[in-house]
């Protein structure tokens, strides 16, 4: 059963428990499983995935005519969902596109900014029975916005070695049709390092568990990685005019991800937390899931009674939660006092499986609090910034005195001598002679 507590006789480490470091076990196995699959390659990645998948396979890519079979053997009703939502998407993540900018303003200079996509990215899709659809899509299609020539997908095979038919259609309709059959940690590895099979990537995205996150946390800096996720969170804001019955499913929705999960509800009226507590309890009798659910709310779960709604809103910007509802009747009153979530809900009719899969914002959300200062994935994940600027001689020669007298300051006569050098009145050393003078028109548009 869900606690119910009063937040304000709580101290901040009894609801900001959620540290996702690896155990000392986990993080030798991790180092082990990335050694292997760098030292021998495919062997190592089919010998994992015949241990930990119980697939014995002879080829990691999905073969076209695996594709072909998944196209004959999707719900054509599905199908068409699938479609509906990645229009959704791409709808929403091309609005995040960049545009470059230029300064020309002063004489003999030009400086701007340019952007260029990462060319190859490696797209983590746990499988939980199934793999997952809306990963692909969440995770593929902002690559594709941004230009990423190279998306590469790995999942967990079945046990018959294959992959689930929605999955790989939502890779076709994402532009992704590079799919792996492999999971985990030795998933990775084959990323980050590359084998013989699976090309390396420049970046490493998507979510998955201890062993995904601890392996993606140990090969970045080799490669980039989106970031490092944690259990699934939702933190619900609702007031008493809230129906109890709509709260705790949407509370199930994330506790019956994984026992790990986190389920929270900050509300203003103990009327709302008292029938909360009891409609979880109902609807758990039925979940297909329950169990996992049922841990979840036990151990992670809790309901935080506050004397107002501001006390509510100080309560959210503490947590810091991955999916955050507002469940009162002015959402949009309080979405400015919002200041740290990953993804926020509007309004009683706004639930968050919404997000997950169909909406069009993003479902790849920073956890465990990490939305104080990380955001949810987009199309600046999958791009580069590069910074460039063109002075001529007499745009140098202008300001070389004070280039030179700043690095004398910081030791570095080396850095005073090459601005001085290129001067319009420099000349050679030990020479009387002047330095060739190339043209001072080099940054002419």
């Amino acid at each position: 059963m869900m606690r119910i507590l009063d937040f304000d006789t709580l101290r901040p480490e009894e609801f900001l428990n959620r540290d996702i470091q690896a155990e000392e076990d986990v993080s030798a196995a991790v180092d082990e499983i990335l050694a292997e699959v760098r030292q021998r390659g495919d062997a190592a990645l089919r010998d994992y995935t015949r241990r930990f998948d119980g697939a014995e396979l002879t080829d990691l890519r999905v073969s076209a005519e695996e594709f072909s079979a998944a196209r004959a053997a999707v719900d054509p009703a599905f199908l068409e969902t699938l479609q509906k939502a990645a229009e959704n998407i791409r709808r929403f993540h091309e609005r995040q596109r960049h545009n470059g900018f230029l300064l020309a303003d002063q004489a003999g200079i030009v400086m701007g900014q340019r952007w260029t996509p990462i060319e190859t990215v490696g797209i983590c899709v746990p499988r939980s029975p199934e793999a997952f659809p809306s990963t692909i899509l969440m995770n593929a299609i902002p690559a594709r916005i941004a230009g990423v020539q190279t998306i590469v997908i790995v999942t967990p095979p079945r046990p018959d070695g294959t992959v689930s038919p929605e999955a790989l259609m939502a890779a076709e309709l994402a532009g992704a049709p590079e799919v792996f059959k492999l999971g985990g940690a030795q998933a990775v590895a084959a990323l980050a390092y590359g084998t013989k099979t699976v090309p390396r990537v420049d970046k490493i995205v998507g979510p998955g568990g201890i062993f995904v996150a601890t392996a993606k946390r140990k090969v970045f800096g080799r490669v980039d990685i989106d970031m490092i996720a944690g259990p699934s969170e939702i933190l619900v804001l609702a007031d008493g005019k809230s129906n109890p019955a709509w709260v705790a499913a949407d509370l199930l929705s994330q506790a019956e991800h994984d026992a790990l999960s986190s389920a929270v509800l900050v509300t203003d009226s103990a009327a709302l937390a008292e029938a909360v507590q009891a409609e979880t309890e109902r609807q758990l009798a039925d979940l297909p899931r329950a169990e996992t659910a049922r841990k979840s709310l036990e151990d992670n779960g809790k309901i935080l009674v506050t004397d107002s709604l501001d006390k509510a809103v100080e309560a959210v910007n503490l947590i810091a939660p991955e999916h955050l509802e507002l469940c009162v009747d002015e959402p949009f009153a309080l979405l400015p006092r919002i200041k740290h979530a990953g993804s926020i809900f509007l309004g009683r009719f706004t639930p968050e499986a919404l997000g997950d899969y169909f909406a069009g914002p993003n479902h790849t959300l920073p956890t465990s609090g990490t939305a104080r200062f990380s955001s949810p994935l987009g199309v600046d994940d999958f791009l580069k910034r590069s910074s460039f600027l063109c002075y001529d001689q007499a745009a140098l020669s202008g300001c070389a005195e004070r280039i030179a007298d700043f690095a004398r300051r910081e030791g570095l006569e080396g850095h005073a001598r090459s601005a001085l050098s290129r001067r319009e009145d420099a000349f050679a050393p030990n020479r009387g002679d002047p330095l060739p003078n190339p043209s001072s028109k080099g940054c002419a548009l």
